[in-house]
């Protein structure tokens, strides 16, 4: 399946900021889509993040900063809206007064049953956005899941739903026997049980008896692919100068997480509306911190990719190698019709 290029990048992912108000129907509008995927975390204090999905259902939520199992909350996360969600009176969703930010991707809803793996899993999946959301259910040895995908995803990230297990993540800039955990600080480690040693295809991703992604448990993967104009999965090396690196990406970026792979460090979030460039304020996914400015982990985002302004270690150590995710605000391409952005200078 080749994928066609995304023009209108908000049709698929949007971050949006809000205030909690402690009530127990708060309609938070202006996504510009349905979510699907909608991850939030509040900004003015230290709070976990909180993960809910079409998938497993909006009222249960799952961590990016702790192993813990799934949990269900009725007053989190009580609905995917038309143009947004609805939440409960929940503190770390919806206290009164604080600020948080909600980073949403679309998806296809609830998702249907998909048996091109060994086990058959239940997928929601955008074939445009190159996003899929999939749930199923490990056998404690070796099996494939099916993705949905229709081409091989660049990233995947994975969490056991009924245990208390660290995260499983697999980036294309690693190999088959490697794994990151998005809980964790921890460099790249080997493990050939995480993937069976297997490279994941157009069709499947391969899970071995390892309780992160293959136990007798539930589990749900969420699985990115690049799409021209939208989305980028991909490394580079840090210079420690605080002009940092430049990387190009194809698209003005709204959204970029980054992870030094070769020694330990946090799972760095940036996205352009909690902060302009020189964007400071970054948030960690294996943290609770509350956002606060740096002075050496910054970056801009620019109309064709990012640049790394800091030195400081999670983002820019000379010779380190730095894995990366980021979605488009602005596309470099464009339909007949429309302009295409100034490149950055």
């Amino acid at each position: 399946m080749a994928y066609s290029t995304i023009t209108k990048p908000g049709l698929y992912f949007n971050t949006k900021l809000y205030t909690g108000n402690g009530t127990t129907d708060h309609s938070i509008t202006g996504v510009g889509f349905q979510p699907d995927w909608t991850w939030l975390k509040k900004r003015n204090n230290a709070d976990d993040h909180i993960l809910q999905d079409a998938v497993r259902t909006a009222t249960k939520y799952i961590i990016s900063n702790s192993n813990a199992a799934e949990a269900t909350y009725a007053e989190g996360f009580k609905s995917f809206d038309s143009d947004g969600f609805t939440l409960g009176n929940a503190n770390n969703t919806n206290q009164n007064t604080h600020t948080f930010v909600a980073w949403n991707w679309k998806a296809n809803g609830a998702g249907s049953s998909n048996s091109s793996g060994s086990i058959t899993s239940t997928v929601s999946v955008n074939t445009t956005a190159g996003f899929s959301i999939v749930k199923y259910t490990g056998t404690g040895g070796t099996e494939t899941v099916g993705h949905g995908l229709g081409v091989t995803p660049k990233m995947i990230m994975v969490k056991n739903l009924d245990s208390s297990e660290n995260w499983g993540v697999w980036h294309t800039a690693i190999a088959a026997n490697k794994y990151l955990g998005l809980n964790q600080t921890n460099a790249v480690a080997t493990n050939t049980a995480i993937w069976n040693n297997t490279l994941p295809t157009n069709a499947v991703f391969s899970i071995g008896n390892n309780a992160r992604t293959g136990g007798s448990d539930n589990y749900v993967a969420y699985c990115f692919a690049n799409v021209k104009g939208y989305s980028r999965f991909d490394s580079y090396i840090g210079n420690g100068n605080a002009n940092g690196s430049f990387i190009y990406t194809g698209f003005k970026p709204i959204f970029v997480m980054i992870k030094k792979t070769n020694a330990t460090s946090s799972w760095t979030m940036w996205d352009n509306k909690r902060s302009s460039n020189e964007n400071n304020i970054p948030l960690y996914a294996n943290l609770n911190n509350a956002e606060s400015a740096q002075t050496t982990v910054k970056l801009d985002l620019l109309s064709n990719g990012f640049k790394i302004r800091g030195n400081g270690s999670n983002v820019n150590t000379s010779g380190s190698t730095y894995v990366y995710m980021a979605f488009a605000e602005e596309p470099l391409v464009a339909n007949v019709g429309q302009s295409i952005p100034a490149t950055a200078q």
